[in-house]
């Protein structure tokens, strides 16, 4: 049981992710939080003043968690077109790894529940740079923002179970992904 003093807005948001993982964010309230933490209710607000912020906050973390999560295949020896993949891959596995908090984050319309513009582009940089080696710096954002758009298009009709044709969609996510890159390849 967490001594109010031991709580953290890290804790806090992992218990609310959790939760939400596991009952959906409409079980998701300050005073639901608090049972699961086993803290009185006026202990969260020191960290949390409602609901819109506790979810802002859930939403800022699934994101950076992603972003730390494909930081491994970014960084990773190799050509661009294996390290893109490998970071497609690493992206898509978030998602399935964590779907309605991914779900959540990334089809959120509410400007209230956005993370802060300034450090989620800073997160995105390094992933921006990586597509340069491929597209070449001035078509990089495009051609970033095309992939992403590729990923979470995948991911969330996966989640939803909307492939029931068949197939191995591993194979097809990475054909996809390649067929991707190869569009955007700067002549040599």
């Amino acid at each position: 049981m967490p001594f109010p003093s031991k709580l953290s807005l890290e804790s806090i948001v992992d218990t609310a992710i959790d939760l939400i993982e596991a009952e959906g964010v409409e079980k998701l309230s300050v005073n639901v939080l608090a049972q699961r933490l086993s803290v009185k209710t006026p202990s969260l607000y020191r960290y949390v003043k409602s609901k819109t912020e506790l979810l802002q906050a859930v939403n800022a973390e699934t994101i950076y968690a992603l972003f730390r999560h494909i930081g491994p295949p970014l960084q990773a020896p190799g050509t661009a077109e294996a390290r893109i993949i490998r970071v497609a891959q690493a992206y898509r596995a978030f998602a399935h790894s964590r779907p309605i908090t991914y779900g959540l984050a990334f089809t959120n319309t509410i400007p209230e529940l956005y993370p802060d513009a300034d450090e989620t582009e800073n997160a995105v940089l390094p992933f921006q740079a990586l597509m340069a080696e491929i597209s070449g710096e001035a078509d990089s954002l495009a051609a970033l923002r095309g992939l992403q758009a590729l990923i979470h298009g995948f991911a969330m009709l996966e989640l939803a179970g909307q492939f029931q044709r068949g197939g191995d969609l591993n194979a097809a996510f990475n054909d996809s992904v390649r067929a991707y890159i190869r569009g955007w390849r700067t002549p040599e």
